[in-house]
């Protein structure tokens, strides 16, 4: 339902379609069907941009003391939330960046000097030294930036042309960061929540646009992990 709204909002006076494919990412079976949907409709694929995740809400990364401490973190928090996190942020990317591969490399044999491309949406979340709240997050998403630069390590190695790269984005309006989307499945957040940011706003659509449009085309960029986060990391640290 979602993914019809897209396309009826945002699939008009476009010089090509969108067309939306329903997929379970953490099934193999589920992304063996993808695969085979584009390859029946297209034949090669330029683009995968692995973009799907999900967090399990905060806990109190702090106490007044050890037992207290121990309660809000050891306490609150389940191994089945971490496996969940897991297995979309992470396990995922990599089954649906190898099961691709074939179809990548299709496209860059299809155009001399164009490599086709995989972006890894992490985030500095994965970056920063502090769990804002949420550890299993945190770590799945610093597995996600690891996982970028082994793929892209791999891959050279074996002597594919196909580039990867990663965003990280900062502080964006969405679905987990918003709590919700309106009926334009976009979601908003006040500019004043965020003022205390270097660049005194949340990101734009048009920020995470530009982003994209350089990693997808700059084919001199290979291995990275980019953040896009108005400054947050030179406030907060590494």
């Amino acid at each position: 339902e979602k993914l019809k709204t897209v396309q009826q909002t945002y699939g008009k006076d476009i010089s090509g379609e969108i067309i939306p494919i329903v997929g379970d990412v953490t099934k193999k079976s589920e992304i063996e069907k993808l695969v085979k949907e584009i390859e029946t409709k297209e034949g090669y694929l330029d683009i995968l941009v692995n973009n799907a995740g999900i967090d399990a809400g905060k806990l109190t990364p702090d106490g007044k003391n050890a037992e207290e401490m121990k309660k809000n973190l050891f306490d609150e928090d389940t191994f089945e939330d971490w496996s969940n996190l897991y297995t979309t942020n992470v396990i995922a990317p990599f089954f649906l960046s190898t099961a691709f591969l074939p179809l990548i490399q299709k496209a860059t044999e299809r155009a001399h000097g164009w490599s086709g491309t995989i972006i890894n949406i992490s985030s500095i979340s994965g970056l920063v030294r502090i769990s804002q709240g949420h550890f299993n997050y945190n770590a799945s998403k610093g597995a996600v930036v690891h996982l970028n630069k082994m793929l892209s390590a791999e891959i050279q190695s074996s002597g594919l042309k196909i580039r990867v790269n990663a965003i990280a984005p900062g502080v964006f309006p969405s679905e987990m960061t918003a709590g919700e989307s309106k009926d334009d499945q976009k979601s908003e957040l006040p500019k004043e929540s965020k003022e205390g940011l270097p660049s005194q706003r949340p990101g734009k659509d048009k920020d995470m646009a530009a982003a994209i449009l350089f990693a997808a085309s700059c084919q001199y960029l290979n291995g990275q992990n980019i953040p896009v986060d108005g400054g947050y990391l030179i406030q907060t640290g590494t």
